[in-house]
């Protein structure tokens, strides 16, 4: 094992090593061939996407500048040099007082602008005629903020704002993404987090705004806006009238999603009479054959090795019960759940009133099906809904089963025997849907843009839905939630995911990508290429014409 490890390290760093190579010398083609050109230019923010490898979202960011300066385009790289006391990316959640690991970041960040004019801290650009240039901020404390956060508990800096910027609640999605939790202590650790975070933000804003007054951009484009660097950058630029793109991996492989809204909601317009043809209906289907076998990953996780039916314990268990509900849970610190957390406070008080209701039903088998994600390899959570469960004595409870994240039952099977499908926010709600299945959704979810799923607005009326539903003979499910289900996750798959499949490919590590060897010329016809170009300077919907 320890050899393994030791191997695949070393692996990792040829690969890293000739990647960067790689890429530097594509980056100068790029600087050579770029046309100097004036006019405004679109900056490009660099702050939580890689310390020491290509992330997929960095090969993005990238791959999208290029062409952009090839079709003549100024573009202004925004990039970190050491400018945060602590970073996401950085942070290590069971030392935090450790050092940031700046050499080998700024070093990776280094290796993707070769060719581009530097400039460490200074704005003075000429916008008028220039080539593309990348800016590095750095790090400069503010003693007075310094002095009025130092002695703040934990809520009171949640909530801190300064000079009516809300640092507090910019930080906050990426502590508990970091720390892998929701509910924070108030513990001298977290607390020092959160004033770093604080401090760090205040920089980005300071150093941002000043940067945006020089250059006077056309867009921003960034990393999913939910860590507080991008947050804060983001905040900065809106509140300046300008317009900010943020991108997300898609749904595909090798994919991304980019928009003008917030990509970790996943905003799609959907036209109201588009109706997926013989030829789509049967390019989805094939799609989710494959899925509902677990035939499927995200971000380069595969999930699911091999998923298993429902074993003969299972069916002799629930034979004893009137009905079968399945619990779906999400992950509590995802990034998603921000968006989620708009009629409870967070997953876990929605489990908490649930719990209230499986109690008055001893009749019905409730099965809470936790999330894969939460014991994933460096991303594990530390809130869970296996510790929920354990504080709560829930497996004693005659009528439930709990299922583990790496438990690999086939939850597709578990819905086809089940009356209706409990969910927070999890995406599983919308495969629900496209299975006639009656769902039940308590968090915001992306579908819920569009009649999908049942999702009642306050959580007394989703008390009521649950003893509504357990108690009806049969339940009547709006046809338009199987339609929009269908037409939505058609255009999550074909008209947002855009593919760089061309450009980019998995490394060792499968959530990390590499450079392909492909021709300038390539990436300019490319149609994901022409929907960015199309988005970012004429105001498109960032959706694939085909």
């Amino acid at each position: 094992m320890i050899k393994d490890f030791f191997k695949q390290r070393l692996q990792r760093g040829l690969v890293r090593r000739f990647n960067n190579f790689k890429i530097a010398r594509v980056a100068k083609q790029v600087a050579r061939q770029e046309p100097q050109t004036g006019g405004q230019p679109v900056v490009f923010f660099k702050a939580s996407t890689g310390i020491d490898d290509l992330s997929w979202n960095s090969g993005f960011h990238l791959l999208a500048s290029w062409a952009l300066r090839l079709k003549g385009i100024p573009v202004v790289y925004f990039a970190c040099a050491s400018g945060m006391s602590k970073c996401v990316l950085g942070t290590n959640r069971d030392h935090p007082h450790e050092a940031m690991p700046c050499k080998t970041c700024v070093a990776q960040a280094r290796s993707l602008y070769a060719g581009v004019e530097e400039q460490v801290a200074g704005y003075k650009l000429q916008v008028e005629s220039r080539r593309s240039q990348v800016n590095w901020f750095n790090l400069e404390k503010d003693s007075e903020l310094h002095k009025q956060i130092q002695n703040l508990d934990i809520h009171q800096l949640s909530r801190f704002a300064y000079q009516e910027i809300p640092l507090g609640e910019l930080c906050l999605p990426a502590l508990r993404w970091v720390l892998r939790i929701h509910h924070l202590n108030n513990d001298e650790n977290t607390r020092y987090l959160l004033r770093e975070y604080i401090s760090s933000a205040w920089n980005v804003a300071q150093k941002f705004s000043k940067f945006l007054e020089e250059t006077n951009p056309r867009a921003v484009i960034l990393f999913n806006g939910q860590f507080f660097p991008e947050a804060t950058a983001k905040y900065i630029a809106q509140k300046r009238g300008l317009r900010v793109v943020t991108h997300e991996v898609g749904l595909q492989p090798a994919s991304a999603f980019f928009t003008d809204g917030e990509a970790t909601a996943y905003p799609i317009h959907i036209p109201d009479d588009f109706e997926l043809n013989d030829e789509q209906n049967q390019k989805l289907d094939a799609y989710l054959a494959k899925r509902f076998q677990g035939d499927f990953s995200m971000a380069g996780i595969k999930f699911w090795a091999e998923m298993k039916g429902l074993d003969e314990a299972f069916l002799q268990k629930a034979a004893a019960f009137k009905q079968i509900v399945p619990i779906f849970t999400n992950v509590i610190f995802d990034t998603s759940q921000p968006h989620a957390n708009t009629v409870f406070e967070d997953m876990f008080d929605w489990l908490d009133l649930t719990l209230e209701v499986i109690q008055r039903h001893p009749e019905t088998l409730f099965v809470i099906r936790a999330h894969p994600d939460e014991l994933r390899v460096r991303k594990a959570s530390r809130e869970t809904v296996g510790g929920w469960v354990e504080s709560h004595q829930v497996t004693e409870l005659p009528n439930v089963i709990y299922v583990a994240p790496n438990e690999t039952l086939s939850s597709y099977e578990l819905i086809l025997k089940s009356k209706f499908v409990l969910i927070y926010n999890s995406t599983i709600g919308m495969e629900a849907a496209m299975m006639d299945m009656p769902v039940l959704c308590a968090g915001r979810a992306r579908f819920t843009q569009y009649p999908t799923v049942f999702f009642p607005q306050t959580a007394d009326e989703i008390r009521k839905k649950m003893e509504e539903f357990l108690a009806a003979e049969k339940i009547e499910v709006p046809a338009e939630f199987k339609r929009n289900a269908r037409r939505f996750l058609y255009y999550q798959l074909y008209k947002t995911s855009l593919s760089f499949g061309d450009f980019l490919e998995p490394s060792v590590r499968t959530t990390q990508t590499k450079l392909k060897t492909f021709d300038l010329t390539e990436l300019i016809e490319a149609d994901a290429i022409q929907v960015i170009l199309d988005g970012v300077l004429n105001d498109g919907d960032f959706l694939l014409k085909k």
